[in-house]
């Protein structure tokens, strides 16, 4: 009987709380709503570039710290015992600070991405998912990204005399299958780790600006985001 009623509650409940919610937005007008969307985009983005954009900014933070790819992880403790431990260190070091090097040219894109935001952006980033700034730089932004980021990571890498023997070896182990075509080139890789990690970084400035507006710092953010 209690699991009958608490079916019947149950979106009757969800309903009221999405009417709370939406009744809140309805009192903040469009003006302070899309620029306390784009406020918070721009944090989110700032802290992004300023986190990873640095020296060890990727090499030091284990939740985005780019590994060997694929297959290569699978054999890297045999790359180790014939003495290729410093190559793969050396490899990782240097995909590493090439995405640091990247991110660290990503704001104008990003800023870039804010400014041309609508107000049916801001409406849908407000009333979408917590994660709905970083979905909305991902669209906005990812072409963008690659191509700025590409030959910023192909300049890094091309200083390691690993990286064309690398993409030969994994251009054999894709055509077997062992891993992603996606993973074959390293430039490639890098470039989509690198974008990864900050879309990544963005999302948990998202998820802290969400989860607790009244320390977000500011006035607007307090008001737009504290009505959800």
């Amino acid at each position: 009987m209690l699991s009958r009623i608490s079916r019947l509650l149950l979106p009757l409940l969800a309903s009221l709380l999405i009417g709370q919610a939406h009744a809140g937005l309805d009192a903040i007008s469009n003006a302070d709503a899309g620029s306390g969307v784009r406020e918070a985009l721009a944090k989110g983005a700032e802290f992004a570039v300023a986190s990873l954009g640095k020296d060890n900014g990727f090499l030091a933070n284990d939740k985005v710290k780019i590994p060997l790819p694929g297959y290569l992880q699978k054999v890297e403790g045999g790359l180790r015992m014939f003495g290729m431990g410093k190559q793969a260190d050396q490899l990782v070091n240097t995909m590493n600070h090439a995405a640091e090097n990247a991110v660290a040219e990503a704001m104008p894109i990003l800023s870039d991405s804010i400014r041309k935001m609508t107000l049916q952006d801001a409406k849908a980033i407000l009333t979408g998912g917590d994660d709905s700034v970083t979905q909305y730089f991902q669209r906005s932004s990812s072409d963008q990204l690659t191509k700025k980021f590409l030959p910023i990571v192909k300049a890094a890498t091309a200083k390691l005399q690993l990286a064309e023997q690398y993409n030969t070896f994994a251009g054999k182990a894709a055509s077997m299958g062992l891993i992603d075509k996606k993973d074959a080139d390293i430039d490639s890789y890098v470039t989509q780790k690198a974008m990864d990690g900050l879309f990544l970084m963005i999302a948990e400035e998202e998820k802290k600006l969400r989860s607790n507006p009244m320390q977000a710092g500011s006035a607007l953010l307090k008001k737009v985001f504290g009505a959800l």
